[in-house]
């Protein structure tokens, strides 16, 4: 009788606990857990809900591939750095050396240069400094140039002054395209005068007046019988033409030392090819409109 009443308890218990779980899931918002699909059917509207979640899971996963493509070449456009941000772990001895050369190149020049403004260590000498520099510029020179072979009457005079003027438009035409092919600023900013857009001396290296005052020099020394108090004048005047664009501002060191070596090149070129005095005569006379082929 005990376990005939206690298994009757059990039932009434389950079949209560059953009772009240099919009341829970009949309440509306439990409504979708009794719904169970029956398998393998085939109908129209199982299969349109299927297509369209094929769809739906198809159009969700290009939407997936699309930002993942536009972020990784984002990340790769990130990663490739311009060179100049990019810092060298194992820099060769070489780069570490002319770095630190024109590090000190850069430093000294901006120390050197008291005259570039008014207002700097050496402002009240920069007139004097600049027209040091005015003698040394192309556009006088090759003015110069011309008025004397105006007036020189002697054939040897007039061969060394053509040579000299081809050697001043050949120094101007040469350090321009130099200029233009480097285009390095000098070590204040400053904006280029009148002149020095006509003579095309507009960038710092190299040095125009510097390869101008070098090849100039060189070439009187070389084709004028001077004194020695002269030749040694001649000289520092080449010097300290090329170190006023220095106390100017307008050049490096390293500019003014490139520029003596470029007009040292350039006097070596004229030598080589240096014009007759028939040649001068008839370039003379063509630039005179003198000249005829058959007389």
């Amino acid at each position: 009788m005990a376990i005939a009443h206690s298994t009757e308890g059990s039932t009434g218990v389950g079949g209560l606990s059953w009772d009240i779980s099919n009341s829970v899931l009949s309440r509306p918002e439990f409504m979708s857990l009794n719904y169970q699909p029956v398998r393998g059917s085939s109908g129209p509207e199982s299969r349109g809900s299927a297509k369209r979640r094929g769809q739906i899971k198809h159009q969700t996963s290009q939407q997936s591939e699309e930002p993942t493509d536009s972020g990784s070449k984002d990340r790769r456009e990130a990663t490739k750095m311009p060179e100049e941000d990019c810092m060298q772990l194992n820099p060769s001895f070489k780069g570490i050396a002319m770095n630190s050369l024109l590090a000190i190149d850069i430093c000294l020049s901006k120390r050197m240069g008291v005259c570039a403004y008014t207002s700097s260590s050496w402002g009240g000498c920069r007139s004097m400094v600049a027209l040091l520099a005015l003698t040394g510029h192309g556009i006088t020179w090759i003015i110069g140039t011309i008025v004397c072979l105006t007036r020189s009457n002697t054939l040897a005079g007039q061969e060394v002054l053509v040579n000299l003027l081809l050697a001043l438009i050949l120094d101007v035409m040469t350090v321009a395209g130099v200029q233009r092919l480097v285009k390095r600023r000098g070590p204040w900013e400053m904006t280029p005068g009148f002149l020095d857009y006509v003579a095309m001396d507009v960038y710092s290296f190299p040095a125009a007046h510097a390869s101008r005052a070098a090849m100039v020099s060189k070439f009187l020394l070389s084709h004028l019988v001077l004194a020695v108090p002269l030749r040694i004048l001649l000289v520092l005047w080449a010097f300290l033409v090329g170190i006023s664009r220095v106390l100017l501002g307008k050049h490096h060191l390293t500019d003014m030392v490139c520029g003596f070596a470029l007009g040292m090149l350039h006097f070596s070129l004229i030598e080589n090819v240096w014009l007759s005095s028939s040649t001068c005569q008839t370039l003379i006379s063509i630039s005179t409109f003198s000249w005829s082929p058959f007389f």
